[in-house]
């Protein structure tokens, strides 16, 4: 029987192999099914998820108030399109702007949607409000971001994979380092700059927590210039570093706030933007939308995944549980481990190679003995689990990952 389950698992990766696009590299096991902070092969063998679909499923896989939300709608009526109003939409609209206290949402579907409209916000507002020349604006980036997949997303990445071979590029950004608050000020001192695009915390680049302090004074000085902060939360978002949003660590409110992945709960691709009115009307009908954007069913999944974190307290499980896990990180004795870096529930390892094994056998030692991981850079893995995981699962989830770091460098 358990040869026949490996030939099968072997049969859905020479599948996806042969025809799908090769624009991923996963970690050998098919999943099956999910359900709170666990994964199953097709095998039956059952993990833990420490992943969670890149901070998407922070309410844990297959919740049930929110599967039944999804399930109840999708009987009842699923998209219209934007051309008609809806019975959903301006419900969620109210929840989600009052949930987060802005004025206006613009919803989409992806973050790198997201990501692309609140560029065009920011570009819009700089022509219409601050009064730059048209075409001039520029928006300030971080090396070492990750927003997307988008041509213009790729412009302003530092990562040769994400832009090499798919110039020419779109223009209008500056690049800084991240963390750098006088290369900031440099960059401030022009007068077409429209905004400033960050993540709180860079989750692609290895879980990088920027020094306390520089949120806000980034944003103040960002103020002083007139110029928009606009956050990046897709990723550290609705719950994952142990506040509702990063940005609440260092109590900064952003102008424009970008959301998705754990907006849905993992179970669709549900994406907003968020901004008060002076900087949101300044798109108008027929300049920016999305056939699926606020569709019924996303609408009513989306006030259902954030009920689910307000209820079951998730951001502060987050912050208790974060610390813990990362004071038992710590406690594990091995030249491979570099460094434990993180915040709440999104946290890392940088691993140091040994006896010619990386971060990657890390990763498929932890799957042997029962937790998925991915590593990012090579050198990096990136630990994010379902905030709903309890304490005792914390303690067995690290023990695994001693096991394994302890079987790799004896191996």
């Amino acid at each position: 029987m358990v040869v026949d389950e490996l030939t099968k698992s072997k049969e859905f990766m020479a599948m996806e192999d042969k025809y799908g696009a090769h624009n991923y590299h996963p970690l050998p096991v098919v999943l099956a099914k999910g359900e709170g902070v666990f994964l199953w092969d097709v095998e039956g063998k059952k993990y833990f998820d420490f992943l969670s679909a890149y901070s998407a499923v922070n309410q844990g896989h297959c919740h049930p108030k929110i599967i039944n939300t999804l399930t109840e709608q999708a009987k009842t009526l699923t998209l219209t399109s934007r051309a008609f109003y809806n019975d959903a939409l301006g419900p969620y609209e109210k929840y989600i702007t009052e949930f987060f206290g802005y004025d206006k949402v613009l919803p989409m579907n992806s973050g790198a949607e997201a990501d692309e409209t609140a560029l065009k916000l920011c570009r819009k507002w700089a022509y219409n409000k601050k009064g730059i020349a048209e075409n001039e604006a520029k928006i300030i980036v971080c090396d070492g971001n990750f927003h997307g997949r988008t041509i213009t997303i790729v412009s302003m990445s530092t990562d040769p994979d994400s832009y090499k071979g798919f110039g020419p590029f779109t223009p209008g950004f500056i690049q800084i380092p991240y963390n750098d608050l006088a290369a900031l000020e440099k960059a401030l001192e022009d007068p077409t700059v429209a905004g400033f695009l960050v993540e709180p915390i860079q989750g692609e680049a290895g879980v990088f927590v920027p020094d306390e302090g520089y949120l806000a004074k980034a944003y103040n000085m960002c103020k002083a210039k007139n110029v928009l902060f606009i956050a990046d939360e897709v990723q550290t978002g609705i719950a994952r570093t142990g506040k509702l949003l990063a940005c609440d660590h260092e109590n900064v409110r952003p102008d424009v706030l970008i959301l998705g992945k754990a907006l849905s709960g993992g179970v669709m691709p549900i994406s907003a933007v968020l901004a008060d009115n002076d900087i949101m009307l300044v798109i108008k009908p027929g300049e920016h939308g999305s056939t699926f954007g606020g569709n019924p069913l996303a609408c009513k999944v989306a006030i259902s995944a954030l009920e689910v974190v307000k209820e079951e307290k998730l951001a502060e499980r987050a912050e208790n549980l974060g610390e813990i896990f990362r004071t038992e990180l710590r406690k594990i004795e091995s030249d491979m481990i570099e460094l434990v870096r993180g915040k709440g529930l999104l946290n890392a390892i940088v691993i140091k190679p040994k006896n010619g094994k990386e971060a990657w056998d890390v990763c498929l030692k932890m799957r042997d003995n029962g937790l998925l991981a991915k590593p990012t850079h090579g050198h990096i893995i990136r630990f994010a689990p379902p905030l709903v995981i309890t304490e005792d699962q914390i303690h067995e989830a690290v023990a695994i990952i001693k096991k394994s770091i302890d079987e790799i460098s004896n191996g």
